[in-house]
């Protein structure tokens, strides 16, 4: 019998994506924006589409369908009705987004053919059913509650639901405007960082501060009920209609305007990350409860852009009362493409689901392009590159030892991650006992604010020896604590720091990932999903005793993270990386020639 093909898409809203399923096995998936070197990329995934049918060895004729990741009319519908709602307040909004929506977004059926040049059959799923089918799906769960939570999709804001064999059905959902995604990035925004982007320094920020604000918020902003449900405040909002996040009297309220992008941060912002975030993990918590209430399962998948929230995801492992988790690695827009993908493999190819004996069915999330050594060497050549080529167990000793010795590996490995977490294959690499990493690595190689902690990679037999953790967790999705024996005692003059000035106090014999709370955000690694990196590790272990390394994404500030030769190779020689790891093939920054690049390259890149 012939292979069937299907080809998920998700575009023009952020993080447009193309997955490729073969007879309901993840084949491919990547995001426009390693192509295309634009962060966030909105675009077409014209660039995404064709890696993805390049790796199945198919064209375009030979996919069964296509499924596009939500149903525009239905999100446009949502947008008119708004603007309705409000007129003539949001007259000025309308006037900016109407003409892209119907231009570029309202006629996704005809746009979807045209720029594939295709003819088949064309599927839709709702936003919140492709965040749902990505989260169960390719989970290990033959059955489980699902919990989707992001900013908003067609009216959805959150959909609660139950996976079963080869289906899933969603019972109820929370709905626009009521979102504790654009809740989190009102904060995101009034902190002074990017909506869609800088969600994530948010919670990096938060363990700096305290939870003043918490009180303020359920009493002005949100309405929370005992199941997670929830209403906004509107008065204190401003994007139903505006412009902005957050209204002028949201600014009152917190004592101030939005805080100027890439100004100094003060105290006030760390108290507000911490608040927002304090509240966010609350009304996750309760969502979740009342999700068990109402399924009795023992197991939780989760997707949508709070399903980042790797702090949150930490408590909910840890308080339940779901006894097992599994997210979604890319639970955001981008991992829309694989959901609906999945949708129309389950529901409208009759596919059968067959539960990985591996465990889920990501392949650890490496599903982008790898380059044949062929190539990573004449990518080399190209750039007039000084390197060698050691076989891989010298390969492996050599770049132990520079790690040991406190160098920053630049790790270009095998296939690319889906998803935004590099896991090992598009990484930048440390000692994580050095006191001075995760200053080093902030400010010289990523060119980003310092107060962010950096992840740890450790072996997944190890995992319960260095963190209160002792499950797997392969895609960065989960935070806890760093276990009480490995932490340093901190002096009393340290204890009553306060803010940034906490950051350099060494707490742990693993300093540059844990962060001002003792906490990590904890990657393990297996050897079935990345035998390279976890021989490194072991590699770093043999020679150092610590079975951990920090793994930072590869990648400066504002840049999507490398995906080819040339980009590793360029991202090499703007930062302070000090040696370079391309497949097999090993580079000193001192041997290289002098960078032929002359213009101001940080230009290039928007900062998030």
């Amino acid at each position: 019998m012939a292979d069937t093909y299907v080809l998920g898409i998700s575009a023009f809203y952020h993080d447009s994506a193309a997955c490729l399923l073969r007879n309901g096995e993840i084949l491919a998936a990547a995001q426009e924006e390693r192509f295309s070197r634009l962060k966030g990329d909105a675009s077409f995934p014209h660039r995404a589409v064709e890696y993805c049918l390049k790796e199945g060895g198919v064209s375009v004729g030979d996919l069964a369908s296509i499924g596009f990741y939500d149903k525009p009319l239905l999100k446009f519908e949502r947008i008119l009705e708004t603007y309705l709602a409000i007129a003539p307040r949001g007259f000025s909004s309308f006037l900016k987004a109407g003409p892209v929506w119907i231009r570029e977004k309202l006629f996704t059926d005809r746009r979807l053919r045209e720029e594939l040049g295709y003819a088949g059959e064309l599927l839709y799923a709702e936003h919140h059913e492709s965040h749902a089918a990505s989260a169960f799906f390719p989970s290990p769960f033959q059955e489980a509650a699902i919990l989707t939570v992001d900013g908003v999709g067609e009216w959805a804001t959150a959909s609660f639901g139950i996976g079963r064999g080869s289906d899933l059905q969603l019972s109820r959902e929370l709905q626009w405007p009521d979102s504790l995604g654009l809740l989190y990035s009102a904060f995101t925004y009034y902190t002074g960082f990017r909506v869609n982007s800088g969600e994530y320094k948010v919670m990096g920020l938060a363990p700096y501060g305290e939870p003043k604000y918490v009180d303020l918020i359920y009493r002005e902003l949100v309405d929370l009920k005992d199941d997670g449900s929830f209403s906004l405040n509107q008065k204190y909002f401003n994007y139903v209609g505006g412009l902005t996040m957050t209204s002028e009297a949201f600014h009152q309220l917190f004592g101030g305007p939005p805080r100027t992008p890439d100004s100094n941060l003060t105290q006030r912002e760390m108290d507000l990350a911490r608040s927002i975030q304090v509240v966010c993990e609350e009304i996750m918590l309760r969502m979740a409860r009342a999700l068990h209430r109402e399924t009795g399962l023992e197991n939780l998948c989760l997707a949508g852009g709070v399903a980042l929230n790797c702090v949150a995801n930490g408590r909910l492992l840890r308080e339940g009362p779901f006894r097992r988790l599994w997210i979604q690695p890319a639970a955001g827009d981008a991992g829309g493409a694989l959901g609906v993908a999945q949708l129309a493999w389950y529901r409208h190819h009759g596919g059968a689901r067959a539960i990985s004996p591996q465990g889920d069915a990501m392949h650890g999330a490496y599903l982008g392009p790898a380059y044949p050594d062929r190539e990573i060497e004449e990518a080399l050549h190209a750039e007039g590159a000084v390197y060698e080529r050691p076989d891989r167990c010298d390969l492996l000793r050599a770049v132990a030892c520079l790690l040991a010795e406190g160098k920053v590996i630049g790790w270009f490995n095998g296939r690319m991650e889906f998803g935004p977490r590099a896991l090992g294959s598009r990484s930048i690499l440390g000692d994580p006992r050095s006191p001075r990493m995760q200053a080093q690595m902030n400010l010289k190689i990523k060119f980003r604010e310092g107060f962010r902690p950096f992840a740890p990679s450790v072996l997944r037999e190890r995992v319960a020896e260095y963190f209160e953790l002792d499950c797997a967790s392969p895609y960065m999705l989960l935070v806890a604590p760093v276990r009480e024996e490995h932490r340093a005692p901190v002096a009393a003059r340290d204890r009553r720091l306060w803010g940034i000035d906490q950051l350099n106090v060494v707490r742990s014999d693993i300093p540059a990932v844990t962060h001002v709370d003792y906490s990590a955000r904890i990657q393990t690694v297996s050897r079935d999903t990345n035998p390279d990196y976890y021989d490194l590790i072991r590699e770093f272990e043999c020679l150092t005793g610590c079975a951990v390394l920090v793994n930072t994404s590869f990648n400066v500030r504002g840049e999507p993270i490398v995906c080819s030769p040339a980009d590793a190779y360029r991202c090499f020689m703007r930062t302070d990386i000090d040696h370079l790891v391309l497949g097999p093939y090993l580079l000193a920054k001192s041997a290289q020639p002098e960078s032929r690049e002359k213009a101001d390259w940080k230009q290039a890149y928007q900062l998030d």
